[in-house]
């Protein structure tokens, strides 16, 4: 029997009952010589040569190693659902926005007529966050807050300064249009190694100006771009590509685009579906996952060429959920999401939500950073319905293999899209073929061309049944 490897990790298929205890289900990922075998529970994994599937079923070679690290396996992923403690935060700063993109999960009337904490707020609320993570982060580890959108530039100053005052305290991120980091912005964020994500969603001003625009409809994509070409060389930066019907034909060409202006690392979202906005630029499941394992190859095709990675981060995090499961660095792609469990966000006026894909609704507002402790707020009902929100109760997904790396995202979504938390997330079928397409990789050896360098440091090996 030939199997190439495994790890506490999972996929679909047919439900097998060996006999021995536990489940294990096959699939076909699409490779012309193996399959996968996966216990959904524990998200253990081992890549099998076709001909040989049913004896490594049968004589129980391949499950007795397996069976002893069983335990480990499930509690590595318990530890992974369930103990995990708050690190960081997502800060709105500001209720406003200056543009108007068709998908933003920030209702309208926030983006055009909301308020801006002020610069005294900021500081105070960053007080409270630096006592409660004092309390729960371990020693040497910073708390992380992105301040998030809206758009927080349009409050930067009293960001700017906020920042300033616990530069000690936080590993600070921004997350941002792009529009308004003219050279002063730049070089305040560069200079102290603020981690900036940006968004561009074409190679071209015809298709990025689809979806993202300003109030009266102008694109904004060329000062996008000037901030890129800024940035080139700065290691602590990424940008953004929502994926919605409207350029998911163009991925290949935003693929070359972000390569050729030296991104270290991009995201290629699929268009959350909160809001009915997003709906209706939402593609449709089976037609994006061929564009989107598209672009994947291209990306291996550039890496080939020369040598210099773009990771898709969002991709590469269900990768890495299969080779080594809590190396993960997205909590989306899991259940309970992180929402609420791994990070909260905190609103203009200081309201706690999950995530910021609550913020405007008000069913998940759990309580208020200046009014009461945010422990309350974490054990709240408002924030219960989002950490208690398991695979495992929700149809079809409790019966799926690649449920410990989807998690059936996202449960704002499928709140507001699909009726409850008991219902799946908006792209079943594009997760599904994501994690056929990482177990082709794996088997043909290809996964560290598109993970982050570096990516297994500090892992290890729990079950290692040979080649």
């Amino acid at each position: 029997m030939t199997v190439l490897d495994s790890t506490c990790a999972s996929s679909r298929g047919l439900l097998l009952n060996t006999g021995n205890g536990f489940r294990i289900q096959p699939i076909d990922i699409g490779h012309p010589d193996y399959g996968a075998l996966i216990d959904p529970d524990t998200a253990f994994w081992a890549l099998v040569k076709k001909d040989q599937l049913a004896d490594a079923l049968g004589d129980g070679s391949l499950l007795k190693p397996y069976r002893k690290k069983q335990a480990t396996c499930s509690a590595e992923m318990q530890t992974l659902r369930f103990d995990l403690k708050p690190s960081a935060v997502y800060f709105n700063p500001t209720e406003r926005c200056n543009l108007n993109c068709s998908y933003c999960y920030i209702p309208e009337a926030l983006r055009k007529d909301g308020v801006h904490m002020s610069k005294l707020k900021i500081v105070e609320a960053l007080g409270i966050l630096k006592e409660y993570f004092g309390k729960s982060v371990p020693n040497g580890t910073l708390p992380q807050i992105v301040f998030h959108g809206s758009e927080p530039m349009l409050n930067r100053e009293a960001v700017f300064a906020a920042m300033d005052a616990y530069q000690d305290d936080f590993r600070f991120g921004v997350q941002t249009n792009g529009t308004l980091l003219d050279d002063q912005a730049l070089e305040f964020l560069t200079s102290r190694g603020i981690g900036i994500g940006l968004s561009l969603d074409g190679a071209n001003a015809q298709v990025a100006g689809r979806t993202r625009k300003t109030w009266d409809g102008h694109d904004v994509s060329q000062k996008v771009v000037y901030a890129l070409e800024r940035l080139k060389g700065y290691p602590n930066y990424n940008v953004i590509c929502t994926v919605t019907r409207k350029n998911m034909r163009q991925l290949d060409d935003i693929v070359d685009y972000f390569h050729a202006l030296e991104v270290p690392v991009c995201m290629l979202n699929p268009v959350r579906c909160t809001l009915p906005g997003a709906r209706e630029v939402k593609p449709r499941d089976h037609e994006l996952a061929r564009y989107y394992l598209k672009a994947l190859d291209r990306t291996y095709a550039l890496y080939r060429k020369t040598g210099r990675k773009l990771v898709v981060a969002n991709f590469a995090n269900v990768l890495v959920s299969i080779v080594a499961p809590t190396a993960r660095r997205l909590m989306c792609d899991i259940s309970p999401c992180g929402g609420g469990r791994c990070f909260f966000a905190v609103s203009a006026h200081g309201d706690l939500f999950p995530c910021s894909e609550f913020i405007g609704l008000e069913a998940f507002k759990g309580g208020n950073l200046f009014q009461g402790e945010i422990e309350n707020a974490l054990d709240s009902p408002a924030f219960r319905q989002v950490t208690g929100r398991k695979v495992e109760d929700i149809e079809p997904c409790a019966h799926c293999a690649v449920r410990h790396f989807c998690g059936s995202p996202c449960p704002a979504e499928a709140h507001e899209m699909n009726g409850g938390m008991d219902r799946p997330g908006a792209f079943c079928e594009l997760y599904e073929e994501q994690v056929r397409y990482a177990f082709r990789l794996i088997a043909d050896g290809k996964e560290d061309a598109y993970l982050w360098d570096h990516w297994d440091s500090g892992t290890s090996t729990t079950i290692d049944l040979g080649h």
